[in-house]
């Protein structure tokens, strides 16, 4: 079939394999916000993103992690909370996130879900998360299971990101932290290498790339704006059929 009834042409471009390689890539260091869901004063989520963290800046990472104590609930107050100022501004800076939480009642916590629903899908023309990467990890205190990561994932995709297909979960979570608090040599540390190693690829793959992975037919149709390849060949047409003869 030939024909697009539904389609409007002017706001589908072609695809530009040019735009997907990068003749300056950037330099800087990744840049890797990491976030944890529980306020317990021994919280295994915090502790699996520290050791997280540590491996990223191993790998030449540049790492943020936000401390959720003292964030508001959504909805509680305004958005210029200056808790919620901070999430929002490490969110913008970083290229990658980390999300981790404790399995609640075969879910994510509240502490977790509060700081991802206080980083909206848009801020004025801003999409906060759009086209950053993303992993995912859990603790749970009895045996392994993939609840939270699931819906984690779920959250990754409903705020646009690229969230990478490896993951963490860490079963009995206070059996694998030494005096320490650091994480014990195990398959599951193993794994929370392999899922840094992961999320460092996919940033340095997409980060120089997001704004060309993420340009949607609908969005350009909704805001009206035609897509360029389409804009400079009618330019090119329109000052073709002006020239003289």
């Amino acid at each position: 079939m030939t024909e697009f009834p539904a389609l409007q042409p002017q706001f589908l471009a072609p695809i530009d394999r040019a735009r997907l390689e990068v003749s300056a890539p950037s330099t800087h260091p990744p840049r890797i916000l990491l976030l944890y869901g529980s306020l317990r004063a021994r919280s295994f989520s915090r502790l699996l993103v520290e050791e997280a963290a540590r491996i990223l800046q191993r790998l030449g990472c540049e790492t943020r992690i936000f401390d959720p104590r003292d964030l508001p609930l959504p909805d509680a107050t305004g958005p210029d909370h200056p808790k919620v100022q901070e999430l929002r501004a490490l969110s913008a800076w970083s290229e990658g996130q980390v999300w981790c939480s404790p399995e609640r009642h075969g879910a994510i916590s509240g502490v977790i879900k509060a700081q991802i629903d206080w980083i909206p899908l848009e801020i004025g023309s801003v999409r906060p998360t759009q086209g950053k990467t993303l992993a995912v990890m859990q603790v749970s205190g009895g045996s392994q299971s993939f609840n939270a990561v699931n819906a984690l994932r779920l959250l990754g995709r409903w705020m646009r990101m690229v969230t990478i297909p490896n993951q963490s979960s860490v079963a009995m979570a206070y059996n694998e932290f030494d005096d320490h608090d650091r994480m014990r040599p195990s398959s599951y540390y193993e794994r929370v290498v392999d899922v840094m190693e992961e999320l460092v690829k996919f940033t340095l793959l997409t980060r120089d790339r997001a704004d060309y992975l993420v340009d949607r037919y609908s969005e350009r149709k909704a805001s009206g704006r035609i897509a360029e390849p389409v804009a400079l060949g009618a330019a090119a047409m329109s000052h073709e059929a002006g020239a003289p003869a």
